[in-house]
């Protein structure tokens, strides 16, 4: 079986810049095969195999590995083997980095796209702004959302940034990311989600109330001073379910091509440097807003959505968080054809996408590069149990679990 890629760090320049490290004075013997990754900023250790100790993340390596990540947190060397490591803060710091920088991520991302939405949506016809109709308009929201993901990214470089489910999803089955990362993924993304929308609502708390009419009324679309799409996407009231699906599974689909394709280092059509990562999904967020955002609010996110819904719920927009759109998010009790669109549909459009990214222009280790296009995995139990040992034993070969 091919080499999986490895999971990076989005400001990695290539793979050739995997170098030996020279040996520290208090290392063991065994980091002669110590190798770094050099960034523009700092060099980050991998692999290390140290006496314990030595080295205050050795006594985590257990832990990280039960959660799927790297037995070695991506640290700066100098603060690895520094003594303020042996804190017990700093030991839970050096054990859940990964999910630590996705919650922040996320955060950062929510604060910047929901609180784009606060501001145009609450400053409606104030005649004290520029033009004299409010601070902002739609392409506001679209500059919000793709400047929060932009930035998001950078803050959860070390996790390798994917601050949605479906990405992280997609990345476990098309791109060999190990399964056991993805639910402390998910728990941290959705945690994330929750909080950076609770901060822009109480940041806007009295602005929503002036909205609203007066301390406390909250209301949801598609009522005439509805708020509740501050924080999470709620439909035009035209579409119905299977419509509403489409949008979601259609931008999904590009979302997930899109980052294949800028991932991708057989793609001669992209910088060689991952450093450009991170602007080309601001306008890739961008357009989607600008392109694809009217009709659903372009979720394409679970996390993104559910997060901030179930917020909004428990700050008092009641029920209809869940049943607004004709129950847009959730499967109503009294007919089973309605989907769960924003959960189901990102997930959905995001595989199709790498699917297609993989079938018609990927030539790296993907399952759709086996036999019958990864049908084989599926039908074959044998072959697929044959893959698997082979996947695990190059992880743990590599250090990645």
């Amino acid at each position: 079986m091919e080499e999986p890629p490895q999971t990076k760090n989005f400001g990695e320049e290539s793979p050739t810049r995997f170098q030996l490290a020279p040996r520290s004075p208090s290392s063991s013997p065994k980091t002669d095969a110590l190798h770094t990754i050099s960034t523009a900023h700092s060099t980050l250790t991998k692999g290390v195999s140290l006496s314990e100790g030595e080295k205050s993340s050795t006594t985590l390596r257990r832990s990280r590995t039960l959660l799927g990540l790297p037995p070695a947190a991506p640290l700066l060397e100098d603060h690895d083997y520094h003594d303020r490591q042996k804190l017990l803060w700093s030991r839970i710091r050096i054990a859940l980095r990964e999910p630590f920088a996705e919650f922040w991520g996320v955060v950062i991302m929510i604060l910047f796209g929901d609180g784009s939405v606060a501001q145009v949506l609450l400053s409606t016809g104030q005649t004290g702004a520029p033009g004299g109709n409010g601070f902002g308009a739609y392409q506001s929201i679209s500059w919000g959302w793709g400047l929060g993901v932009m930035l998001g990214i950078y803050v959860a470089g070390d996790s390798g940034a994917y601050l949605n489910p479906a990405i992280t999803f997609c990345s476990c089955l098309f791109r060999q990311l190990p399964w056991r990362r993805f639910p402390v993924y998910f728990i941290a993304q959705v945690l994330g989600a929750f909080v950076g929308s609770g901060i822009v609502y109480a940041v806007y708390y009295p602005g929503i109330d002036y909205f609203e009419g007066g301390p406390g009324v909250r209301t949801v679309p598609p009522a005439k001073k509805a708020t509740a799409g501050i924080f999470c996407t709620y439909p035009q009231a035209f579409l119905n379910n299977g419509q509403q699906f489409v949008s979601e599974f259609v931008a999904s689909a590009i979302l997930m091509f899109v980052i294949f394709a800028l991932k991708d280092p057989g793609n001669n059509g992209i910088g060689k440097s991952d450093k450009w990562f991170p602007l080309c999904i601001f306008f890739l967020i961008f357009g989607l807003g600008a392109c694809f955002g009217w009709e659903t609010g372009y979720a394409i996110n679970l996390a993104r959505d559910f997060g901030p819904r179930l917020m909004s719920y428990a700050v008092g927009y009641g029920s209809e968080v869940w049943s607004a759109g004709s129950y847009y998010f959730w499967v109503s009790k009294t007919n089973s054809e309605y989907l769960q669109v924003p959960m189901v549909a990102p997930f959905v459009g995001c595989a199709f996408g790498g699917f297609l990214y993989d079938l018609f222009i990927f030539t790296g280790p993907s399952p759709v590069n086996t036999p019958w296009i990864g049908l084989k995995l599926i039908l074959s139990p044998k072959y697929a149990m044959q893959s698997r040992k082979e996947r695990h034993d190059k992880y743990v070969a590599d250090g990645i679990v």
